[in-house]
């Protein structure tokens, strides 16, 4: 057999593996209920995704897994900020059913990201991944005057300082008048 031929007979068996591990594979979609989401940096929000078995047999052995990601090139992001239970191992899911998932999120930088389920093998087989649509999530920066309730602070304890300046100053001006008119009506 030439190498070439060895190659070709290599390739088709490859594919036929593939296609073969991909046809015992449950046929699972995930789907989210929305697919937008409009916020404010330090806010919370909940997606929630189905992830529907179509196939005749159960699906077990699956994990769906939570990914977010920057819409923006110059926006970091780190995942584990935004959710702490970003990976779930779920139960089998019945033939022909589905399992509801919530995944909670803190907004946590500015700017325009992406967040999207996948469904995964827990076996770790090359196939793969179910994903469902992404979630354009826009996070609004929240520029306030009164960040965190410091304006009073900001602003009272200046004012604070500035009355109590002001009194001092009063007091000792009439206690040196006081003193002054009393020495003149001694020598008087």
């Amino acid at each position: 057999m030439t190498r070439a031929a060895a190659l070709l007979l290599a390739a088709a068996l490859a594919g036929h593996a593939a296609s073969a591990a991909q046809a015992a594979a449950p046929r699972m979609t995930v789907s989210v209920d929305r697919t937008a989401v409009a916020t404010k940096l330090g806010h919370t929000f909940v997606i929630r995704s189905t992830l529907t078995n179509h196939s005749a047999t159960p699906a077990a052995g699956l994990i769906a897994h939570l990914n977010v990601l920057s819409l923006e090139p110059s926006l970091y992001v780190d995942p584990e900020d935004w959710s702490s239970h970003r990976t779930r191992y779920l139960t089998p899911i019945p033939a022909h059913g589905s399992i509801t998932l919530s995944w909670k999120l803190a907004a946590v930088n500015a700017g325009d990201l992406g967040v999207y389920i996948a469904a995964l093998p827990r076996s770790g087989r090359a196939v793969d991944p179910t994903t469902g649509p992404l979630v354009h999530v826009t996070i609004a920066d929240r520029r306030t005057l009164d960040a965190g309730g410091i304006l009073p602070l900001a602003l009272g304890i200046p004012a604070l300082l500035a009355l109590t300046t002001a009194l001092l100053k009063t007091f000792r001006l009439r206690a040196s008048r006081a003193g002054s008119s009393s020495g003149r009506a001694l020598r008087t």
